[in-house]
């Protein structure tokens, strides 16, 4: 194989799949991308056995061929390249020599014929997303991460939900820890059919790599074929694997109409969240919040260090509810809303309180009280 390609399109693509090819795995060639030149392109591939990636850049080809060469190490070289194109050479023993006489690296590439086999998909049933909000959707979800060696496919995964299904949303997304539990709704345009399909659990790691690709301007196809989440350009297509398992019912938690409802500034209450989580620590991550006639008062006591306290003025008349929550996963809920105003939604020391903004109601976020 021989083909020189552009350094500034293959940088990109190899900097997207870093988190593919850096995971820990017994099949050493997943560290690997494959590069296979034919006619004016370069067809990409790299996957870490759940997620694949496959794309393809416009190159001179001067050799037809396939190679497996390690992506860290080609990314640095590339990344660090003086020139513009980047020469790419197969020689003998599956050595490669990668530019020109000024700046050449000779290095060891593996059996290409090795690398694992793909997913292949036909008449896949896909239909068009805004890129900018498929990411959003997305980001707003794997916020919410698993939790260390918690193997529940409901806290790995995040549960899309499609057309039918759903009134009068078309997409939705709903991830949770046990602890908190967001949802984040997107609606279609009328004009563009949605095909209906089963629940899936789509990993949170896949989707991770899936938004590296989006971008804020144009649209992607989804769709879901066999036991893959599929997202489909012009130029790549990443593929996740799907979880098996069941998602909770959580419609009782987010879609409930009942509570006290009170609006706050959001700049307002995350300044005041920050100041009272300077306190919490991995082995205290509670703080007491105190909702009370016209004030809401937030305590956080470590043992360790000391103990901190403020209050605000809120819209509150109802009884008296004292609650400890995790302060931090407010703040990353607030990171969610768009609204410069607030709701929260609060029953008592024992429901979990929502939050979502006083116009968008596309996200909502659940957080559990804690027991201290």
């Amino acid at each position: 194989m021989k083909c020189t390609i552009d350094k500034n399109s293959i940088v990109d693509v190899l900097a997207k799949i870093q988190g593919l090819t850096n995971r820990r795995s017994s099949l050493a060639i997943t560290e690997c991308i494959r590069i296979k030149a034919s006619d004016t392109y370069v067809h990409l591939t790299a996957t870490d056995l759940e997620t694949c990636f496959e794309g393809r850049l416009p190159a001179t080809v001067n050799t037809p061929g396939t190679i497996a060469i390690s992506s860290r190490k080609l990314y640095e070289i590339a990344r660090e390249y003086p020139d513009d194109d980047i020469l790419l050479e197969e020689r003998e023993n599956r050595w490669i020599d990668i530019g020109t006489e000024k700046v050449q690296y000779h290095l060891m590439s593996m059996n290409a014929n090795d690398f694992p086999e793909t997913p292949t998909f036909e008449e896949v049933d896909l239909f068009e997303v805004s890129a900018a909000a498929l990411k959003q959707m997305i980001d707003k979800s794997i916020v919410i991460s698993g939790i260390g060696e918690d193997k529940k496919p409901h806290i790995n995964g995040v549960l899309f939900e499609r057309a039918d299904q759903l009134n009068p949303c078309h997409l939705r997304m709903v991830s949770t820890d046990g602890s908190r539990l967001s949802k984040f709704d997107l609606t279609m345009p009328v004009d563009v059919p949605v095909t209906a399909g089963p629940n899936v659990l789509i990993p949170k790691k896949g989707l991770h790599e899936v938004s590296k690709f989006l971008g804020i301007s144009g649209t992607i196809q989804v769709g879901v074929q066999a036991s893959y989440f599929i997202v489909k350009s012009a130029s790549d297509t990443l593929a996740i694997r799907l979880l098996e398992g069941q998602f909770p019912k959580y419609e009782e938690i987010v879609l409930r109409e009942n509570g006290h409802l009170i609006q706050v500034e959001k700049e307002l209450f995350y300044n005041m969240l920050k100041r009272m989580s300077i306190l919490c620590t991995d082995n205290y991550r509670a703080a007491v919040f105190t909702f009370d006639d016209g004030k809401l008062l937030i305590n956080a006591t470590n043992p360790d260090i000391g103990e901190s306290k403020e209050d605000m003025a809120i819209d509150y008349s109802g009884e008296k509810i004292e609650a400890a929550f995790n302060p931090r996963f407010f703040i990353e809920a607030l990171n969610g809303v768009d609204d410069e105003k607030i709701v929260l939604n609060i029953i008592s020391d024992t429901k979990p309180c929502l939050i979502d903004g006083v116009e968008d109601k596309s996200f909502v976020s659940a957080v559990m009280p804690m027991r201290v």
